[in-house]
């Protein structure tokens, strides 16, 4: 049925395009078509552009410091704000040590800009916004409008900062979204991250989805601290978590990942390698947020706070049969893969190989090591 729908889109778009082309012309845009019938009825075709290699060589360098005449600003947004527009090298922002309490925003016209801290302990990041806060225009802000940090460029580094959720002990947090990070592109945009060493920090709430990190695009996160309750790691990005120490922080029933991965064709996921994953409360490693929602462990350690069923169905049993959520060479007591759902897995070295290196994010064409 899929080969046939485009096979029937060929032949319209065909004699379309031989009314607006003659003699070669017409052969080169068929011949263009047959190409990109071959790709979008392959099972390896990906809604994301070719990763393209980082900037990683500085041109400029804008210090921001909490005191007054210590650097070039005090507010981090005023330094991203001085950037030029169509931004095209890199810059580094380099953050001192202390708690910036602001909202920060990266438009999508700055690329290749790098947020620098003097250490995830020293350099934090933080906000209260919450989803259900009225925004500028007079409407909520919603989950995507509540981040504390949110980069909407490409080619995006931070290194040793924690950004954070601040919300005082008035607000109702139990019904109300909040996300810490928002990294996100059109899928399409080839957008690029990479976070190292850095702290994203969620808060504890009860039973309902309370965001820490949304990842869209390709991202890179290593050796960083992740901690949240529910959904904490959500969105439809292709994401590698290197070494990364995820926290559950909840005292009734959590979840990791909430990945929403929507076609067989869509290339997105998470995956985690070499990681641990500690906490309080019960927790699922994952919900199936999407129809085909793709998640894998791998060489990772999970303590006993892990529900045995391991992964939930997002209270649709037909996603049992699209999803793809898999285990390999898991350790400690909440990795036992005899309890789980039978809609995961546990897979085979030939299984897990794609998972388990940078070639899952293409990383090899984009992330320095």
């Amino acid at each position: 049925m899929f080969l046939r729908l485009f096979l029937l889109i060929l032949q319209l778009e065909s004699r379309s395009s031989l009314v607006q082309c003659s003699g070669s012309q017409s052969v080169v845009v068929q011949e263009g078509y047959l190409k990109w019938i071959k790709q979008m009825s392959s099972l390896r075709h990906s809604v994301f552009q070719k990763a393209e290699k980082q900037k990683h060589k500085p041109c400029l360098t804008i210090k921001v410091e909490k005191k007054t005449g210590a650097g070039d600003f005090v507010s981090i947004q005023r330094a991203i704000d001085s950037i030029p527009e169509v931004n095209l090298c890199r810059v580094i922002i380099s953050i001192g040590p202390g708690a910036y309490k602001e909202k920060v925003e990266i438009p999508a016209t700055k690329a290749y800009i790098s947020m620098e801290g003097a250490g995830a302990e020293k350099t934090v990041i933080e906000w209260d916004d919450t989803a259900d806060r009225i925004g500028p225009k007079g409407r909520p802000l919603g989950t995507f409008g509540s981040a504390t940090v949110a980069v909407n460029s490409p080619y995006f580094i931070a290194k040793n900062i924690t950004f954070k959720v601040s919300v005082d002990d008035d607000v109702d947090v139990e019904h109300c979204t909040i996300a810490a990070l928002r990294s996100i592109g059109k899928a399409s945009s080839g957008t690029e991250d990479i976070c190292r060493h850095c702290s994203i920090c969620g808060v504890q709430v009860p039973w309902s989805p309370r965001h820490t990190l949304r990842p869209h695009g390709r991202h890179y996160f290593k050796e960083c601290y992740i901690e949240g309750s529910i959904d904490f790691v959500f969105g439809d990005g292709l994401s590698l978590y290197d070494g990364c120490h995820l926290h559950a922080i909840t005292n009734s029933y959590g979840a990791l990942t909430a990945q929403k991965r929507e076609s067989m064709l869509e290339e997105s996921g998470f995956s985690f390698i070499n990681c641990r994953v500690t906490g309080s409360g019960a927790l699922y490693l994952g919900r199936a947020w999407g129809t085909f929602s793709r998640v894998v462990f791998a060489y990772t350690y999970m303590d006993k706070i892990i529900t045995p069923r391991g992964w939930y169905n997002w209270g649709d049993k037909n996603r049992e049969m699209t999803v793809f959520y898999g285990q390999y060479k898991c350790s400690g007591p909440g990795a036992e893969f005899g309890g789980r759902v039978s809609w995961s897995r546990e897979l085979t070295s030939e299984e897990a190989k794609p998972f388990i290196s940078l070639t899952f994010i293409d990383g090899q064409e984009w992330i320095k090591l």
